[in-house]
């Protein structure tokens, strides 16, 4: 195995970059993938080649068989914290609570009877005084006398013709307004689209012509009289003008029907589906500017490179990955214009393969998630379609990316509930892309067998109690000043020991460390590290002497106080060697070694490259060993990033059981990595697994908390008083009994109380705002469905998004 030269001794100081935990690929050029058909949902991801990118998402990759061009085109519009923005289209307007569709049904019903009995009292007369609105517009003698007299006159069986037609109109107008016809067209027949709307509306047009032309709609008669009276009467001699005029109104009634079934729109379709593309022809280019003709290279006038960008991008030899890594490549090239011209000449003479990964991994041997590496997102699920979440969330993605990840996030839930498979794992799977395009580092911690991916996925795997394993940690972190190598190792051995000031811990292994290393030029290992602490006289006989022959006075007094304090009352010594024994263990032999020939892997490379680290834990053997070293790496992150001057890169420690390992002063550090473009996933099995005191504050440091189906109700009450509350409008109904006074009302209200086998009551609505949890402890417990969390996200720069159920697809 390549491992740059350390073959035999585990690890790699911070300034050189660990090999890969396995042999490099191929250095050949990716393809995208071309698939036959998209993959089934839910289908598990194929493993592919190590060189290949895995399957193509539908959200995530062209169609198939097209280009990474369209990829690159697809628009990623800035969207809310947490929105899945790969092609998001926004969803419809909202709209306002309706009526049933039994009360729409019955309302048009009602309407229509009302409307044709209405007319029909109209046509037979029964309606006095139907006549005079016309007759005060109208020549007197066109009228036989009194206020019901017919017509005397052709003129006047004209006016009446023309003056029901009017009615009729305004009559159905009516109908139609009252009757919500227009919404019972749009819930019955618009929705179901083509071609049952083109047919409802054929079919409604036909019955309209027939009883336009059977006369028992006053459609014919009217504009016949309208037509006379405008052209005189002669000119109904010609039959031609007849024909024309019968066609005209043929046409009109029409007309609306057309425009209702949306004839027009779908011949169109209809024809264009059918039509052949013409031979020769080829799909327009894109505009100059577009995302895949690399602009930013052009209008820096590098137009050779982005040519040669473009025809890898348009023949596929250059995968999604490439194109961040490029991307990120060419923005850091421009604050450096020294590094413009190299980075130009690399693009030409490799094209995509250009500015790789120190691993020569141009992507991940296989995805197991959605993933838009252009943004750096990873979809983790969809938001329900419930009324906790706002209507503009429902039915969205969700995804995770840095600027969420930099605040931190916290999951909590019992084992099962999908933490590792449907949260960890992707989160790791999209920093690892990150990583190899050259804009993260990644720490995923876990036990031994944890699904966090593939040896071949990372450049570092450490197994520690695995004799396979090639490479080591460092307990010291890297740093050569005791005190800051003792307040690290203070808080990953008795940071969660309540009882026992880690200052004064510190101190004691200050009073050890400082001496050790003055006398023999690095830290000690474990062993020797335990006797000091236990106090053997052989072991501080031994290291007096090595001091005082080096003449190191100011160690010799350093020692002189441990000597002193040793066996004192609160003495942390004792406990120190008690955590000291977990790791001096057979099973950890040749691990944490220290000297000249021990290059143990460090924490502090995370802050100057692109790498991709996996600690494997050995949970089942050494449980409290383990809860140890994760309490020190996470307390080496904290104090590592937060001491680096180049924030450039993201950093990431990923912790898959962060059980006991959360610490007053790790709770301090998370706080602060937000500032320094790092974050920390911690996935807990409940917030007990943390001290009590450290509950409040832990939920206060971290900006993105997921409460996973099946916590406690006890867990569901801290994450409810950290989301806090918000304003609801609420409907107090109150109903009344009805007592009636007269005895015609009581013998109705008798009857109606015999059939219905209930009182008369009568409602009061009250309608008020107050302020309620956003999730109550109940709701967080109990209605939450499996495979659902719900995640409350925010951005470093003070974004929020409120607590969404989510369905969590990985």
């Amino acid at each position: 195995m390549d491992d740059d030269g350390t073959r035999g001794v585990r690890g790699s100081s911070a300034d050189r970059v660990p090999g890969p935990a396995l042999p490099p690929p191929p250095t050949t050029p990716p393809r995208v993938p071309a698939p036959a058909a998209g993959p089934r949902p839910g289908a598990t991801p194929v493993e592919q080649h190590p060189t290949r990118p895995g399957p193509a998402s539908p959200a995530e990759q062209p169609v198939p068989g097209a280009p990474v061009d369209a990829w690159l085109r697809t628009p990623r519009p800035p969207q809310e914290p947490g929105v899945w923005r790969y092609g998001y289209t926004p969803p419809p307007p909202e709209e306002p609570e309706g009526v049933s569709n039994r009360s729409l049904l019955v309302g048009a019903l009602i309407s229509l009877l009302s409307a044709l009995l209405l007319w029909s009292l109209w046509r037979n007369g029964y309606l006095p005084y139907r006549l005079v609105p016309l007759k005060l517009f109208t020549p007197g003698e066109w009228w036989n006398p009194g206020t019901s007299g017919g017509p005397r006159t052709i003129e006047g069986s004209d006016a009446l013709t023309v003056y029901e037609a009017i009615l009729f109109g305004l009559l159905a107008y009516g109908c139609g307004r009252i009757g919500n016809f227009s919404e019972l067209f749009r819930r019955h027949v618009a929705d179901r689209g083509q071609p049952f709307l083109a047919l409802a509306a054929a079919a409604a047009a036909g019955l309209t012509q027939l009883l336009v032309w059977k006369e028992a709609l006053p459609v014919v008669r009217p504009v016949l009289v309208l037509v006379a009276s405008v052209a005189g009467g002669e000119i109904y001699q010609s039959q031609t003008v007849v024909n024309v005029i019968y066609a005209v109104i043929a046409a009109a009634v029409l007309y609306p029907f057309a425009r209702l079934g949306c004839w027009r729109q779908l011949i169109a379709a209809r024809r264009g589906a059918a039509a052949p593309a013409p031979d020769g022809t080829a799909a327009a280019p894109a505009a100059a500017t577009s995302a895949d003709q690399w602009p930013e290279l052009r209008t820096a006038g590098w137009t050779d490179a982005a040519d040669t960008l473009t025809a890898e991008v348009r023949t596929g030899r250059m995968s999604d990955v490439d194109v961040a890594r490029l991307r990120h490549a060419w923005t850091l090239a421009t604050r450096r214009p020294d590094r413009l011209a190299p980075l130009a000449e690399a693009v030409l003479r490799t094209g995509g393969a250009a500015a790789l990964h120190p691993s020569g991994h141009r992507d991940l041997p296989r995805r197991g998630a959605r993933h838009d590496v252009l943004t750096g997102q990873v979809r983790i699920g969809r938001c329900a379609d419930d009324p906790h979440n706002p209507y503009v969330r429902r039915g969205t993605g969700l995804a995770l990316e840095p600027a969420l990840l930099g605040t931190s996030l916290l999951a909590v839930g019992p084992p099962g509930a999908g933490k590792t498979a449907r949260l960890i794992r992707p989160v790791v799977e999209a920093l690892a892309l990150r990583a190899l395009a050259g804009q993260a580092a990644v720490l995923a911690v876990g036990g031994a067998g944890a699904p966090l991916g593939p040896d071949d996925a990372f450049d570092v795997v450490v197994r520690l109690g695995h004799p396979g394993s090639a490479h080591d940690i460092d307990l010291y972190g890297g740093t050569t000043d005791p005190d800051e190598a003792a307040a690290v190792l203070a808080e990953g051995l008795v940071g969660d020991v309540g009882s026992l000031d880690s200052r004064r811990a510190a101190t004691v292994l200050a009073q050890l460390l400082g001496p050790y290393r003055a006398a023999h030029g690095h830290f000690p290992s474990v062993p020797e590290l335990r006797e000091l602490l236990d106090g053997t006289p052989a072991a501080l006989a031994g290291l007096r002497a090595s001091l005082e022959a080096a003449g190191h006075h100011a160690m010799l007094r350093e020692l002189d106080a441990r000597s002193r304090q040793a066996g004192g009352p609160g003495d942390p010594a004792p406990a120190l060697a008690d955590r000291v024994a977990l790791l001096d263990r057979p099973a950890f032999t040749g691990f944490f070694a220290t000297g000249p020939d021990a290059r143990p892997f460090s924490l502090r490379a995370l802050g100057q490259h692109p790498l991709r680290v996996r600690v494997d834990l050995p949970e089942r053997g050494h449980a409290e060993a383990s809860r140890l070293l994760t309490r020190l790496l996470l307390a080496q992150f904290t104090a590592i990033t937060a001491a680096r001057t180049d924030t450039a890169l993201f950093a990431c420690l990923v912790l898959d059981d962060a059980t006991h390992a959360v610490t007053a002063e790790t709770v301090r550090g998370i706080r602060r990595l937000r500032s320094v473009n790092a974050g920390a996933v911690l996935a807990l099995r409940t917030v007990d697994d943390v001290p009590e005191t450290l509950h409040t504050p832990l939920l206060g440091a971290v900006g993105c908390t997921a409460a996973f189906s099946g916590i406690t109700t006890w867990d569901g009450k801290r994450f409810a008083e950290a989301w806090g509350k918000e304003w609801v409008e609420t409907r107090e109904v109150a109903q009344h009994t009805v007592f009636a006074d007269q005895p015609f009302t009581r013998a109705l209200h008798a009857l109606r109380k015999l059939v219905t086998g209930k009182a008369v009551t009568t409602d009061a609505v009250t309608v008020r705002q107050v302020e309620r949890e956003r999730w109550s402890a109940s709701e967080l417990a109990y209605a939450v469905p499996a495979g659902h969390a719900v995640i409350r996200l925010a951005t470093v720069e003070g974004e929020h998004a409120p607590p969404l159920l989510v369905h969590l697809d990985g």
